[in-house]
């Protein structure tokens, strides 16, 4: 009896833990996270050589990179601290439908993605706004969902717009200032 109640327990024991779900991240989500992970350093161990200097920015190659997609870092000039972005190119098509399908692919991918920064696990979440043909322009931003003080300004973007005559599908890891209206008002003395 005791080989039997032994294989019955192994049985059961492999039936119970195949059926436990694990996520699996896919390979964008892996990069992202990456670069997610080096937002506290500004983004200094992903940054590769210099690119291009501009009066109000400085890009940077970027040592994440993802399949066919244009990956950078730019600095940006600041009087007050040093102000870091991530961006990638994902997608370059004169095609909206395919433009469009790879911007809801990418939403798939990056909505609910978890990441763990400084020991902290953060889940970003957007809402899916449709894209368009006639609107040259479609921004969705996914927020840290357990914010903290440290990560209450870092933001992702998916973009899709139009350059000349053809669809850019762009990922953006940033951090975003406080607007002027959230800053309280202005006291005249």
């Amino acid at each position: 009896m005791k080989p039997l109640t032994a294989t019955l327990a192994l049985i059961l024991s492999i039936f119970f833990a195949s059926a436990q779900v694990i996520p699996i991240k896919n390979s964008l989500q892996t990069d992202i996270a990456k670069v997610i992970s080096d937002y506290p350093n500004g983004f200094k161990n992903i940054s590769g050589d210099q690119l291009i200097e501009n009066p109000q920015s400085i890009e940077f190659e970027s040592r994440v990179e993802i399949k066919d997609a244009k990956c950078k870092v730019i600095k940006y000039s600041s009087t007050t601290k040093e102000i870091y972005s991530w961006e990638a190119e994902m997608l370059k098509t004169d095609d909206f439908e395919e433009a469009s399908k790879k911007f809801q692919s990418f939403y798939n991918s990056l909505q609910h993605l978890s990441v763990n920064v400084n020991g902290i696990n953060v889940i970003f979440k957007g809402e899916y706004i449709k894209p368009s043909e006639s609107i040259k322009f479609t921004t969705i931003v996914f927020n840290a969902s357990d914010k903290n003080d440290e990560l209450n300004d870092l933001k992702i973007s998916l973009v899709l717009e139009t350059q000349m005559l053809d669809w850019v599908v762009k990922i953006q890891v940033y951090e975003k200032e406080r607007d002027d209206k959230d800053k309280g008002p202005a006291i005249d003395k």
